[in-house]
């Protein structure tokens, strides 16, 4: 984040961070500046916008096997069935759940099977509801944004090690 806001906005330093009420990370002095956060596992995720912006990034696994039938809408379950890599395409599902309920700062306050997501695969974009979704991924992790204006088709990747 802090490489993020002195690469794209020019900012010397990291501004003050605090939380809205259900969590979502905010710079009170700045609040024409958005950002989210996520990470999973090595990988991180960082958006930063003009206006409210969701993402998430998971690394690809085998779920709880019960896990789909509790947070997928009829509709993603029969299109979880026509997918040849069911856990790949879970994983891209949640990111996308994850990313929107981080978009308008809810978080998962409402049952995830009503959290409506359009179903892309890695590297298409849609729409849904006024929204934009873009999905990214390899084999091994997919990622998901949710923003106002269409997402960048791929990410500025930046390696940064933690101390």
């Amino acid at each position: 984040l802090a490489l993020g806001v002195r690469e794209v906005w020019g900012l010397s330093s990291l501004p003050e961070i605090t939380r809205r009420e259900h969590g979502k990370p905010y710079f009170p002095g700045y609040e024409g500046l958005h950002f989210n956060l996520s990470h999973s596992g090595e990988l991180a995720l960082c958006a930063l916008d003009s206006a409210p912006v969701g993402v998430d990034i998971q690394i690809v696994k085998e779920w709880r096997p019960g896990l789909p039938e509790r947070v997928c809408s009829g509709a993603e379950l029969a299109w979880l069935e026509g997918q040849p890599d069911h856990w790949s395409a879970f994983t891209l599902l949640w990111t996308l759940k994850e990313a929107r309920c981080k978009y308008t700062g809810a978080g998962l306050t409402l049952p995830p099977r009503t959290i409506a997501v359009p179903l892309l695969e890695p590297g298409e974009t849609g729409m849904l509801d006024g929204l934009y979704f873009r999905v990214y991924g390899d084999a091994d992790w997919r990622a998901a944004v949710c923003a106002l204006e269409e997402p960048p088709e791929e990410p500025t990747w930046s390696s940064v090690r933690s101390s």
